[in-house]
């Protein structure tokens, strides 16, 4: 679906912008870059601000002409910074990604247009458009990069692709230990640790065989209830040995639990 999608660049003057928007495209999953009479193309500047995105670069369509551009495009979205008291339909970033992916969806191609540094896209070009994209900017400080304008409306189509999709839009970190920390503990698990958080308790003079009173009957009930996990269980054992150890070595006798 999002091969339907195109990023379009009006007479760029500055071949990094060409590089940065390439590798925003691919970040965010889009492939196809059309470049209108680019002012400076092919250019190492443009593959050094890439950063591993040459592959775009490299399958780059350079035309003459927007109309040329556009050719095949059954919904074309401009980008426009001004208002330029143009009764044309407008749309924010958002829609800008639901809208494109809902027609590509449909087998239909769509166009992300994108003016020049200085100048933005005239107002000829424009009505080329099917909708204006006016991203949302502080109004005393509006002018984006181009690179950064392309990341910002490629970050929408990307989020729309996801829930169309049906996929996750944030994936949880995963620690190297991830099986464990999602396992819960078994009961005979939770029985081997409740008779070393005992023989603890005892070394360290917290707890009095003698007189256990409802000590252990509390701690059974807070941890039962805490869903540990296997990883959890491994760390409380492991300080467990720790205290055991550092009991035996000098025990300082601490007061005994009164509950």
């Amino acid at each position: 679906m999002l091969e339907n999608i195109r990023v379009v660049l009006v007479n760029t003057s500055h071949p990094g912008n060409i590089g940065g928007a390439a590798r925003a495209m691919k970040n965010m999953g889009l492939s196809r870059l059309v470049l209108v009479d680019p002012q400076d193309f092919p250019s190492g500047e443009a593959v050094a601000r890439a950063s591993g995105a040459t592959d775009i670069l490299d399958a780059a369509q350079v035309v003459g002409t927007l109309e040329e551009a556009l050719v095949g495009c059954s919904l074309v979205l401009g980008t426009s910074a001004r208002d330029r008291r143009i009764p044309w339909p407008l749309l924010d970033p958002r829609e800008c990604g639901v809208a494109a992916c809902e027609q590509a969806q449909q087998a239909g191609e769509v166009a992300l247009v994108f003016g020049r540094e200085y100048a933005g896209l005239t107002n000829e070009e424009l009505q080329r458009c099917h909708f204006h994209v006016h991203i949302p900017s502080e109004p005393e400080f509006s002018s984006l990069n181009l690179a950064a304008a392309v990341q910002v409306l490629a970050y929408e189509v990307r989020m729309a692709w996801l829930a169309l999709q049906n996929q996750p839009t944030k994936t949880l970190k995963l620690e190297t230990t991830a099986i464990q920390s999602s396992q819960p503990v078994t009961a005979d698990e939770l029985e081997s640790f409740y008779a070393h958080l005992e023989l603890a308790l005892v070394e360290i003079g917290f707890l009095d065989p003698a007189k256990p009173r409802h000590l252990m009957s509390r701690l059974r009930r807070l941890y039962g209830r805490s869903a540990v996990s296997k990883l959890e269980m491994n760390i409380l054992r492991g300080i467990l040995t720790e205290t055991v150890k550092a009991a035996r070595g000098e025990h300082h006798g601490q007061g005994k639990a009164d509950v």
